[in-house]
């Protein structure tokens, strides 16, 4: 079932021209299950050449047509969601449901860019003096670069190259080298559904060497990156020394605040779901659960029921509720979170240990009684370990809510309008989402503050960042 996967430069699947290539890992078995082409500069030379060519034509194209095309990609992905699915769980691990749900809400997100496409507006712009036209409008920014993670391969890169695309730009995809055969569907059901060659590449390789290399160079135009927070501003500095539009989608920490008039048995249920969705591998993720006082222990103990009942095991199987962590170093990362909370005097209420021997499974894990200067009250687990904490009053609660500098997600259950309104003032955070989780929708802003980045990779705003503005004065002669 899965092929080794080629580069895609200027409308050809390749190797690399130097036939490197690096091993693709099933993370539920360790088991090797093929192989990725390792790009070399020269590759990524005749992608940036291709890349070029691409944006000089499709920018040509119009926005009715440039939606047409990806509108079709769209019903491609969705007619190959079997096969795209499964391929995509071997890699990342995660249940094949959630696969399934990861392919069809990629589709939804070309569709929601392919309208926005034909949007673009500009305006006019009343002049002073008769005979005068003052206008506003949008063109493409040119040639993106986008680096996109392994733990959404498929959500991660659609919304860029969506974007890209919509907005009558080229682009080149860093894709996951850990999760490469989904992406690479991806692009094929563009390719597939006509988009012109050079318009959209493919490359894999080091990240670091790929980045470097391409986001200096003058032909790339703007950059787009999903990552941790460290490396984010490492290329955050690279394109601004030489003045690259960016958007960037970086880590987060988000708190989740359970006032004591909120449905204790609802919020418990939904936060243990979201907690453990692709094991915890979620930017979104909640994280920091903040239960007030008055209903504390009723809170974890839901809590902690809910995460008893999660089955653990290979996505492929029937029944698996999580799948393994992606790679070895999340089974270090929480043996290294769970030791350290241990030693700071937190108790594990559940979990807390790797399951077995052979791949990454490591059990849902609840923890209670951290205090604030353990390792994983400060640093984004990104796994599946929640830590639960108690507070008494709402400036307390808004206050650790704050206190560290990530502000992506963040979340909130209480039945007062009042405190709804107010906790969504409150908290520093790009996205808040009350009583329900309604984050990451194709129409909807997707994006953090401080920390967390800024931009965003939904909704209108998006494609915004892929259009640059251009004043166009006229006067009669």
């Amino acid at each position: 079932m899965y092929r080794d996967v080629s580069l895609f430069i200027n409308g050809a699947w390749t190797p690399a021209t130097g036939n490197r290539s690096l091993p693709v890992v099933n993370p539920a078995t360790g088991e090797t299950i093929g192989a990725v082409a390792h790009a070399d500069r020269a590759d990524l030379d005749h992608a940036l050449e291709a890349a070029d060519k691409g944006f000089r034509e499709w920018r040509k194209v119009s926005a009715f047509d440039r939606s047409k095309v990806m509108r079709k990609a769209a019903n491609i992905l969705r007619d190959r969601v079997e096969d795209i699915a499964p391929l995509l769980t071997m890699e990342q691990g995660k249940p094949l449901a959630e696969a399934r749900g990861e392919v069809m809400a990629g589709a939804d997100v070309i569709d929601w860019f392919a309208e926005e496409a034909r949007r673009t507006y500009g305006r006019v712009i009343p002049a002073r003096s008769e005979g005068v036209y003052q206008l506003v409008i949008k063109e493409p920014v040119g040639p993106v670069a986008a680096f996109s993670p392994w733990n959404f391969p498929i959500n991660q890169v659609v919304r860029k190259l969506s974007c890209a695309l919509a907005a009558g730009c080229s682009i080149i995809v860093k894709a996951p080298e850990e999760t490469p055969a989904s992406p690479a569907e991806l692009i094929r059901c563009f390719a597939d559904a006509g988009v012109p060659a050079g318009v959209m590449n493919l490359v894999y390789g080091v990240p670091a060497e790929i980045s470097e290399y391409l986001i200096p160079h003058p032909i790339i135009r703007k950059m787009s990156f999903t990552g941790s927070t460290a490396v984010g501003k490492q290329l955050a500095a690279i394109a601004g020394a030489h003045m690259k539009r960016v958007t960037m989608e970086l880590g987060g920490h988000a708190p989740a605040i359970v006032f004591d008039d909120a449905d204790i048995d609802t919020a418990s249920k939904l936060l243990a779901t979201a907690k453990y969705r692709n094991a915890g591998q979620v930017c979104v993720s909640p994280t920091r659960m903040l239960v007030q006082e008055r209903v504390y222990n009723q809170f974890v103990n839901g809590f902690v029921r809910h995460s008893q009942a999660v089955r653990v095991g290979d996505g492929l199987e029937a029944g698996t509720m999580m799948g393994p962590t992606a790679n070895p170093r999340r089974i270090a990362a929480m043996e290294m979170f769970v030791g350290d909370a241990l030693q700071h005097g937190a108790s594990v209420r559940t979990g807390g240990h790797r399951i077995g021997n052979k791949g990454n499974f490591f059990e849902p894990t609840v923890l209670t009684d951290v205090p604030k200067d353990a390792r994983i009250m400060n640093e984004e687990p990104f796994g599946p370990v929640a830590v639960i904490s108690p507070f008494s009053s709402f400036d307390e609660v808004a206050a650790e809510a704050n206190r560290l500098p990530y502000g992506l997600a963040s979340y909130a259950y209480t039945r007062s309008a009042k405190t709804a309104n107010a906790i969504a003032a409150a908290v520093e955070s790009g996205m808040i989402s009350i009583n329900h989780h309604g984050l990451a929708l194709p129409e909807v802003p997707f994006g953090g503050v401080k920390d967390s980045g800024y931009g965003s990779e939904g909704g209108l705003e998006a494609i915004e960042n892929y259009l640059v503005t251009k004043f166009v004065t006229q006067a009669g002669l």
